[in-house]
């Protein structure tokens, strides 16, 4: 009866360490927008396709690279910060025709799935909000590394991450279809755990 009674408790201690290791899995990452780079492009009546970029960049990132259908998303882009590098266009995007910043200071993302795709890429849906309008979006994401951060000593991870969106379905429709209505968005991001 004795030896059942330790029996019994070895098992109950190791399900409870595989069980704290399960919940363990799943790890937290806040993004470094000091190395987090969000650039837009589009095409300019066919001769270019120039670009703009928002600074500032903020957002959780939960990841499982076990189980990656237990990863999540969730990004806010102060878009007040845009710049195109030509300031007459970048005040042009601050305005109502275009972002409207006065009454839509962000966008942001959030993940609703994660799905491995196999060689560290993953495809993330979620929804897409900007200007007051969300769209169902899909982000192709590359895992570039996970591991301890060199210079913070904590856990690390970076992501690259394309999607193209219409702009018209955002309420950004104004040249369309002379500057094009599509527009390509490439993410790059550091995230850290908390130490």
């Amino acid at each position: 009866m004795h030896m059942f009674k330790k029996a019994n408790l070895a098992l109950v201690i190791l399900a409870s360490t595989i069980s704290m290791g399960a919940m363990a899995a799943t790890k937290t990452y806040q993004m470094d927008p000091t190395h987090t780079s969000v650039v837009v492009s589009w095409n300019h009546f066919g001769f270019s396709n120039p670009t703009a970029d928002f600074s500032n960049v903020t957002g959780t990132i939960n990841f499982d690279d076990k189980a990656p259908a237990k990863s999540s998303v969730d990004v806010t882009i102060p878009v007040k910060t845009v710049d195109t590098h030509v300031p007459a266009l970048t005040a042009e995007f601050l305005e109502a025709d275009y972002f409207d910043v006065s009454k839509f200071p962000t966008a942001t993302f959030k993940s609703t799935k994660v799905e491995a795709k196999g060689g560290k890429k993953y495809d993330v849906y979620g929804k897409l909000t900007i200007k007051g309008h969300s769209k169902n979006v899909v982000l192709h994401a590359t895992l570039n590394k996970e591991g301890i951060h060199p210079m913070a000593k904590v856990p690390a991870i970076g992501f690259d991450a394309t999607t193209t969106i219409k702009r018209s379905e955002f309420g950004l429709a104004k040249y369309v279809p002379y500057v094009s209505d599509a527009i390509t968005i490439r993410i790059s991001t550091e995230a850290e755990a908390a130490k």
